[in-house]
């Protein structure tokens, strides 16, 4: 959790609030991915894209 506190920090003291999007993006991207490897959700995420 140490990560996300300076992460937070980081932002702040740099005011580069631009990189929260790519980041919550990355996220999602990756969510996907583990979600799509051996499911039944597999089908309907590939259909998305």
């Amino acid at each position: 959790m140490s990560f996300f506190q300076e992460f937070i920090l980081f932002l702040k003291h740099r005011k580069k609030f631009w990189l929260l999007p790519i980041l919550f993006v990355l996220l999602i991207f990756g969510g996907l991915i583990i979600l799509s490897q051996g499911s039944a959700v597999a089908p309907f995420i590939y259909a998305i894209f």
